[in-house]
């Protein structure tokens, strides 16, 4: 098997969904868990997509561990660079859902945050062949809450700077992983000046920059090539290269949001390595990229379980055909 093309290090984990919809976490009867974790999504997505793709990260030497392996394995992603840790537990988390479907992360059970395996990331065995080979690495920023993986995540980065990859940050922020959020603003803006892509959602470009506006964004960082700023059912905001536009969402009927953001990633990414880079200099092309990232967004959500729920080209094609926005 070739090396990934993209690189995706982070978290995966077990994402339990309550079944009963519109409750708070006291009031929930019963949970259905799904394999998740933003960059995992994010690796199944394009490896669906027809994009080979590596996830890089820790979980337990346990029976969940054990499930999330055999389940990237099973979908086709490279896991070389996964790590097991023999006492701390893979992680799962409890998400409740509002009657539309939208999730709100509901806590870790009986463990602390701290706690899980993810956080234990070892820089030093971070695999270089990887990197030799691969175009894009992309990140979260959950990993910066904890030291172990904090080193992690600014090892790869040197590693994908070694090698010339392109390195796309997902913000991905998620309050209930941090102690501070003060903190966690300051150490995510400290990487801003090292990555070539940033994506956020519409409170997250607000929360770091005052604006959900994404070719304010780019140039007040000046050193990015691209900005996507998603807002769910409002659609989304580019500037890729000189590029700016916004797409609304196309509209579907809508089980589960959760893993559609990544999804979305995962569709970007694909047609940028599609296309190559320079295609996003066209304004043309760099529509029709951002098109077909919210096509597979979307049918992400109509179905629940943020990786089962991933299409196919052939679905996207179709969809594409059949769906205007």
């Amino acid at each position: 098997m070739s090396n990934p093309r993209v690189l995706c290090l982070g978290e995966v984990l077990f994402d339990c969904l309550a079944d009963q919809l519109g409750r708070n976490l006291e009031e929930v009867e019963s949970w259905t868990p799904y394999p998740g974790g933003a960059p995992a999504n994010v690796a199944c997505a394009l490896v669906k997509l027809g994009t080979s793709a590596g996830f890089i990260g820790a979980v337990g030497e346990d029976e969940p561990g054990n499930e999330l392996v055999h389940l990237l394995q099973a979908v086709g992603v490279d896991t070389t660079g996964v790590q097991r840790h023999s006492t701390a537990p893979t992680r799962q988390v409890y998400v409740v859902r509002d009657l539309a479907g939208d999730r709100t992360f509901a806590g870790f059970g009986n463990y602390d945050t701290a706690e899980f395996a993810d956080t234990r990331l070892q820089a030093e065995q971070l695999p270089h062949l990887l990197f030799q080979e691969a175009d894009f690495l992309v990140l979260g920023t959950l990993e910066l809450a904890y030291p172990d993986s904090e080193k992690a995540i600014h090892r790869a980065l040197d590693l994908a700077e070694h090698y010339d990859l392109k390195i796309l940050l997902d913000v991905n922020w998620r309050p209930v992983f941090w102690q501070d959020p003060n903190i966690a603003r300051q150490k995510i803006q400290e990487i801003f000046k090292r990555v070539d892509f940033l994506k956020l959602a519409k409170e997250e470009a607000e929360w770091l920059f005052d604006t959900s506006d994404a070719g304010a964004i780019t140039y007040r960082l000046d050193s990015l090539e691209g900005v996507l700023v998603t807002d769910g059912e409002n659609g989304c905001a580019y500037c890729l290269g000189e590029n700016e536009g916004k797409l609304p969402a196309f509209s579907v009927a809508v089980v589960d949001t959760t893993g559609a953001g990544d999804s979305f990633l995962a569709g970007f990414i694909h047609q940028v390595l599609q296309h190559g880079i320079q295609g996003l200099r066209d304004t043309e092309t760099a529509k029709r990229i951002v098109t077909y990232a919210s096509a597979v967004g979307a049918l992400t959500t109509i179905k629940p379980g943020a990786i089962a729920s991933q299409p196919t080209p052939d679905e996207v094609a179709t969809f594409l055909a059949t769906h205007q926005i």
